[in-house]
This record gives C-alpha cells, sequence and structure tokens, in this order.
C-alpha cells in the first residue's frame, strides 16, 4: 500500500494531537487534506457526496497515520482500539457509517485485521470546525 504521509497538523486550539497515558495513545479529532496540503472543507450532502466524503474519511485516517508515524512509531502500535467519527452533514444523509468506513477500511489495510479492527461510532453533526467534512478521533494501545 503506497500512502502519502503528511507532516503532523498544528492543533486549532489549546490541545495536543496525541497524549500517551499508560499504554494507550488518544489522537485528537484530526481533519483530511488535499493532495496541495490544503485543508478539505464542505457539507456532506451538500457539497460533497457519499463517495467523496468517504475518500475524505480515508484521508483523516491518513492523518491520523501521519501523527502515529510522527509522534509515536508505528512500532509502538499494538493494535487500534477505537475511533469517533463525525461527520459535518445535512438533516437529510444518514450514512455516516458508510462515510466513516473509509477510515475503518484504511486502518484494516494498513494494519491488518487483527491489529486494525476496531470498535466505533460514527455521528452526523451540524457543523465542524472550519466546516471540515470529517473528523475522527482514535485510540489506539501500544505495545507495553
Amino acid at each position: 500500500m503506497d500512502l502519502k504521509f503528511i507532516n503532523t497538523p498544528n492543533p486549532i486550539g489549546n490541545f495536543v494531537n496525541v497524549r500517551i497515558s499508560k499504554n494507550y495513545a488518544y489522537i485528537s479529532g484530526q481533519g483530511a487534506f488535499d493532495d496541495n496540503g490544503e485543508l478539505i472543507t464542505g457539507k456532506v450532502g451538500k457539497d460533497l457526496d457519499l463517495d467523496k466524503a468517504y475518500d475524505v474519511a480515508r484521508r483523516v485516517g491518513i492523518t491520523i497515520l501521519s501523527v502515529i508515524k510522527n509522534d509515536i512509531g508505528f512500532e509502538k502500535v499494538n493494535k487500534v482500539v477505537k475511533i469517533l467519527g463525525l461527520v459535518n452533514c445535512t438533516v437529510d444523509f444518514l450514512s455516516q457509517p458508510k462515510v466513516i468506513n473509509g477510515c475503518s477500511d484504511l486502518f484494516v489495510e494498513f494494519f491488518g485485521k487483527e491489529k486494525g479492527m476496531h470498535a466505533r461510532s460514527a455521528m452526523g453533526v451540524y457543523v465542524l470546525p472550519n466546516n471540515i467534512p470529517v473528523e475522527i478521533e482514535a485510540i489506539i494501545e501500544l505495545n507495553s
């Protein structure tokens, strides 16, 4: 799998991208960047269709993998425990789980089923910071 990792993005507020506590890494909510390094924006169901939103969630997964690569190291990952996916969508858009599959599918492809399969929540919200279409946070179990 050929992925284009990015630099760890700077937080947009008074928080850190990842906090390690004991054997867990808590990765703050991340957004997606296009091929030019620009933050992807828009509302799912209005500006983006399901296929584009799935791709955005996959790109958020790449951002999360980049945080892991740059700030933790892949060799320290035991497994992905849980992700929380938020979809900035119209009130009539009901396929939030299909959108967040973009990230879930990537994690299983990248880490394999044993390490990459995880618990998950997928929710639709009215708005996200900077009008991003998808925000995902992750809990990663680290090797002891």
